[in-house]
């Protein structure tokens, strides 16, 4: 009997919803059975906040389970992932993605545009933070930390404090509780994160046979979607913490003189000032094949436009603490 694949995955909620269908899709495409290995991240011992704690602490333990043998391969939440890559390890798969976009989870049911001026909104991330200054508002941003049901208790829960939360569609939808959305936000007003609802996964370098089969579940326009996305980001120079956007969608093109269609990545990107001051957004397109140069153009772009400058800036507005703990999304 083939032992079956041992797949590490941190043990939040979250972590373990999205590793269990990833687990139940590739045995449905191998007939291999995975067996899920939990392990405990930097990030989940921790109460510090991402940024303090450095780039990678969601991974950094599964990649060395991984390069030690203890497990066959981890499924990440791809925007967890530093950008720079470990020769050791290599990402077979790239799975279909969930929906990128942020949700937008009122006390009244009121959507974004509804919202009273002083209403209180929570989220952790910077680059919500920006982004909600820059839609001047006029909303009170509150630092909020946790897993989903946490944050969902500051706002439907008997004590209440907020009137509404912003959370990552993607992992709502893995953890079954899309109900609880009041409003998918458009990205024309809230730019996801780079790699939002994506999930990398990723085996050693050397595991040609775990590789291969992995491999029977990349989505190649997924692939080519956050490989422009990362590269844009790790031009910036910019963390998972850091007020950077980037959405990119494949479309169909102009069609050749053949006849054939082609298609296009059409990549958004925004660096937006912790305040919501300055908020540079700028788009670009191309080929598939060309999604990595597409994201370092762009990402060029907007550092000729004084992106760095931006990136510089303190977060005034947000607590320092507030980065999301416990959730991969």
């Amino acid at each position: 009997m083939t032992a079956a694949l041992r797949l590490g995955t941190r043990g939040s909620a979250l972590a373990m919803a999205q590793s269990q269908q990833f687990a139940d899709s590739l045995t449905a495409a191998t007939g291999r059975a995975v067996e899920l290995v939990p392990i405990v991240t930097a990030g989940d011992r921790s109460s510090e906040p991402v940024a303090r704690l450095g780039v990678g602490v969601f991974v950094s333990a599964l990649r060395d389970a991984l390069i030690d043998g203890q497990i066959d391969f981890a499924v990440h939440s791809y925007k967890d992932l530093p950008t720079a890559g470990d020769a050791r390890l290599h990402i077979a798969a790239v799975p279909v993605r969930e929906d990128p976009r942020d949700a937008l989870i009122s006390r009244d049911g009121r959507t974004l545009a509804e919202l009273p001026p002083g209403s209180r909104i929570g989220t952790g991330a910077l680059r919500r933070i920006a982004q909600l200054h820059a839609l001047g508002l006029q909303l009170e941003v509150a630092p909020i930390r946790g897993n989903v049901d946490t944050r969902l208790a500051r706002v439907r829960g008997p004590e209440a404090d907020l009137d509404a939360i912003i959370l990552a569609r993607a992992g709502l939808s893995r953890l079954g509780r899309l109900d609880e959305i009041t409003e998918t936000l458009d990205p024309m007003l809230m730019l996801p994160a780079p790699a939002q609802g994506a999930l990398a996964i990723e085996c050693r370098a050397d595991d040609s046979d775990t590789a291969e089969l992995l491999a029977l579940l990349d989505h190649p326009p997924t692939r080519a979607a956050v490989t422009a996305e990362r590269a844009l980001m790790a031009t910036l120079e910019a963390g998972c913490s850091a007020p950077v956007a980037a959405f990119a969608v494949l479309a169909e093109g102009e069609p050749t003189e053949s006849g054939d269609s082609t298609e296009e990545i059409y990549l958004r990107g925004a660096v937006i000032s912790p305040d919501g001051s300055s908020d540079l957004r700028r788009s670009r397109t191309g080929t598939p094949a060309e999604a990595a140069e597409i994201g370092k153009a762009l990402a060029a772009e907007l550092l000729d436009l004084g992106a760095d400058s931006i990136l510089g800036q303190p977060a005034r507005h947000s607590d320092p603490g507030t980065q999301e703990i416990g959730s991969t999304e």
